[in-house]
Formats: C-alpha cells, sequence, structure tokens
C-alpha cells in the first residue's frame, strides 16, 4: 500500500489498570480481588478499577454506591497521587532510553516516535517489547501497546490486546484494519457520535468510509474531516514533547448538595486560589473562563465569558466565575463546583515557535 504523505514509527503505551495495578503491586492482599481506586461512599467517585472488578461492570467516573452495587465485594482504596507521579516518571525515563520525541498524555500513557531511536533498531514492534519488558522489571507493572504509522492507529491498537499486549498495525495492513474496525473503536467516536452514526448506518470504517466530505462535513461539523481522514490512515499529527495546555483548571466535588449561590461563593473562592497557584507555577495566563456546574443529579452545564485581555490572578478569575454563576438561575441543587481558563497566551506561544519540517517517507520494517 502507498501512502502520499510521510509516514512515522509510532508507539502508544498505555499501562493497564495503572492506579489499581499499583495499589495491588504495594499491597500483594490486594493481588487477584476487585480494586477500586476513589471513594465508595454516596459521594465517592471512581477513578480507576483493577480487571477484576472490570468484570462486574466497574468503570472510572462511575459513582462510588453504583460500583459497590455492581460488585458487593469490591474494595475501594483511596488514591495516592505522589505514588502514581514516582512510579509515572520510572515509566518515562525508560521511554527516553529509545527517544526524546514522548509526548505524555497522562500519568499512564504516552506516544513514542521511534522512527530514528538511540538504539538504532529499525524494528518499532520489537522496541515496543522490550520497552514493556523493561517497564515490568523496573517497576513490577505491565503496559500493553500499540505500533503504526500515526498516533490515531498507534492508540487503537494499544487497546487490542490488553492486557499485558501489544498489536501491530503494518503499513500494509492500515486500510483494512481501519475498514473492519468497528466505529465505537474510532478514537475520538464517544458514545452520543456514535450513536448517531449508527442511525446513519456507519457502522464499521467501511461504511465510514463510503461518506463523502461534504456529507460528513455537515453532519458532524469540524469533526467531519478529521474521520474522513483518520479512516483513510492519515492523521499527520507529530508527537509533541511538550505538549501545550490548552486550559488550566480546578474543581471540587461536595460532600453536602449545595442550593443556594450564597454559599458556593466560599467554595468559588477556594477554587480560583487552586487555580491561580497551577497559572502562577505555569507561568501561564488566559482570556476564557469557564465555570463547570455538575448537579445532583449529575447533569452538567457550563458558562463561559471571554475577556479583552489575559488574567491569572484570584481577584479577577473569582469576580467573573461569580458573574458567570448569577447569570441564570441555577437547574437544581450543586454537587460540584470548577472553574478552567483557557484562550492561553501559550497558544501565542506556540505559534511563535512553530517551525517548518520536512519529513522523508521511509520503506518501514515493523
Amino acid at each position: 500500500m502507498e501512502f502520499d504523505f510521510p509516514l512515522r514509527k509510532i508507539i502508544h503505551v498505555d499501562m493497564d489498570a495503572f492506579y489499581a495495578s499499583v495499589e495491588q503491586h504495594d499491597n500483594p492482599e490486594l493481588k487477584g480481588k476487585p480494586v477500586a481506586v476513589g471513594g465508595g461512599s454516596k459521594r465517592g467517585v471512581v477513578s480507576a478499577a483493577s480487571y477484576e472488578a472490570r468484570k462486574f461492570g466497574v468503570r472510572s467516573a462511575m459513582a462510588g454506591y453504583i460500583a459497590r452495587k455492581n460488585c458487593p465485594d469490591l474494595i475501594f482504596v483511596k488514591p495516592r497521587f505522589e505514588r502514581y507521579k514516582e512510579i509515572s516518571q520510572q515509566v518515562r525515563s525508560v521511554f527516553f532510553e529509545y527517544t526524546d520525541l514522548v509526548e505524555p498524555l497522562s500519568l499512564d500513557e504516552a506516544y513514542l516516535d521511534v522512527t530514528e531511536n538511540k538504539k538504532g533498531n529499525p524494528s518499532a514492534t520489537l522496541i515496543a517489547k522490550e520497552i514493556r519488558q523493561k517497564i515490568f522489571d523496573k517497576t513490577g507493572l505491565t503496559a500493553s501497546a500499540g505500533i503504526s504509522i500515526n498516533k490515531f492507529i498507534a492508540k487503537v491498537a494499544s487497546d487490542y490486546n490488553k492486557p499485558n499486549g501489544q498489536k501491530t498495525v503494518n503499513p500494509e495492513d492500515v486500510i483494512q484494519f481501519l475498514e473492519n474496525l468497528d466505529i465505537r473503536k474510532f478514537y475520538g467516536v464517544g458514545k452520543v457520535t456514535a450513536e448517531k452514526m449508527y442511525k446513519l448506518g456507519i457502522f464499521t470504517g467501511n461504511d465510514l468510509k463510503q461518506k463523502s466530505l461534504e456529507f460528513l462535513d455537515n453532519t458532524f461539523g469540524k469533526s467531519g474531516k478529521y474521520y474522513y481522514n483518520v479512516v483513510r490512515g492519515i492523521h499527520n499529527s507529530e508527537v509533541k514533547p511538550h505538549r501545550i495546555p490548552k486550559s488550566v483548571g480546578a474543581e471540587r466535588t461536595f460532600f453536602e448538595n449545595l442550593s443556594s449561590e450564597v454559599f458556593m461563593q466560599e467554595k468559588l473562592e477556594n477554587i480560583a486560589s487552586e487555580l491561580e497557584r497551577r497559572l502562577l507555577k505555569s507561568k501561564i495566563a488566559g482570556k476564557t473562563i469557564t465555570l463547570k456546574i455538575k448537579y445532583s443529579d449529575f447533569t452538567l452545564q457550563t458558562r463561559s465569558k471571554t475577556l479583552p485581555y489575559y488574567i491569572a490572578k484570584k481577584e479577577l478569575i473569582l469576580e467573573t466565575a461569580k458573574e458567570l454563576l448569577y447569570q441564570s438561575t441555577l437547574e437544581n441543587s450543586v454537587r460540584l463546583l470548577g472553574i478552567s481558563l483557557a484562550n492561553l497566551n501559550t497558544e501565542k506561544k506556540k505559534e511563535e515557535s512553530k517551525k517548518e519540517s520536512v519529513l522523508v517517507q521511509l520503506k518501514f520494517d515493523f
């Protein structure tokens, strides 16, 4: 299969049930048992679940009481983020043995561009295997990997042989792989979009490929071109070692639902203080403030305002957040509030730092 765009050798590494696996590793009594990291109370939320718990339908972001209902033997463990960060750094140190082109997505997953690598190894498949073994030797934890010509396919592939496995999609297999792919497995197609596609008769990549760019644009807006391209193996996003954040935020879930804006002002002040701390630490400012409101029935609402100037100070953040809070009447009692800042000055820096790069198309031995 010939492609008229540059090919890369991309690996997506994803730690298996990371938070829960760390807890099971550090406490052998938890091994082989259904474990959830998070809170099991009525107000609690599952941050991560072990594979033993997932068999009972326990998933991240699930309410703790529902998780316990699904799995009565579920063991809840409080999160230890400092420990997770510590192990994440150990994992990343392995990545940097092979390439400096590492783009972390979170503590437990990252993209690696090994087109040219420090080991001089032409096989991305073998590199992924070595990396996974080194991670296990160093941390006692398993990882899965996807290997292909771009980030999109590598990420999809990393989910195929979980846990503790890997899948390579060679250049000549890319088109067939995408055509046979269930639309729900396309990265960027969420539950709502999948349902919409089903109604349009789009169940697989091949079904998606039959739709014109005009049709996809009219139906899915800005995402239309993305869907049109990725199903054809086109995804030219480079691995970016220093990802520039598009927004910075902070939020709080309350032990008791709040029903009055007056009670929420104090909470907003605390959230604004935390957001200011994060902004100053990263030396970031922004123009667009968004207030996030999650109601007691779990419905979510956001309210935003864009200012004509960059801000990072608590006082200005809080002033705008309060304005947004009183913008309209609350629909219900509130269980969570959050404030985020977008339209950051990093976007300006990003444009200034863009450089033209020329990529040579190679014949790959994956």
